[in-house]
C-alpha cells in the first residue's frame, strides 16, 4: 500500500503544478494585451478575464486537491481563455499584444 500512496502524493504534486502553470501562463498572457482588443474580437473585457484568472487560480490551487471540482473550473477558465480568446486577440494585435 505505501507504493499506491506514493504514487497517488507524485500525481497530485505534478498535476497541482501543471496546472499551477497553465494558470500562470493564462494569467501573464491576459496581463501583456490591450484591453482594447478583447471587445474587437467580441470576448469578455480584459479586467473580467483577469478577475476570473486571478481568483480562480487562487481558489483552484490553494483550497481544493487537484482533481477537485474548483480547481478543474478553474483549468478549463485557463484553457478556454487560451484556446479561444488568446488566438482571436494574437490575431488583430500581433503576437506581442502591441
Amino acid at each position: 500500500m505505501d507504493i499506491v500512496n506514493e504514487f497517488y502524493q507524485w500525481t497530485d504534486f505534478v498535476l497541482f503544478w501543471g496546472l499551477v502553470g497553465l494558470r500562470v501562463w493564462a494569467l501573464a498572457d491576459c496581463v501583456t494585451r490591450k484591453a482594447a482588443a478583447f471587445p474587437a474580437v467580441d470576448k469578455l473585457t480584459k479586467p473580467a478575464w483577469l478577475a476570473m484568472l486571478v481568483i480562480g487560480g487562487l481558489l483552484g490551487s490553494w483550497l481544493s486537491a487537484p482533481i477537485g471540482p474548483i480547481s478543474l473550473i478553474s483549468a478549463i477558465m485557463a484553457a478556454v481563455y487560451l484556446a479561444d480568446v488568446r488566438p482571436a486577440i494574437r490575431e488583430i494585435s500581433g503576437p506581442t499584444g502591441h
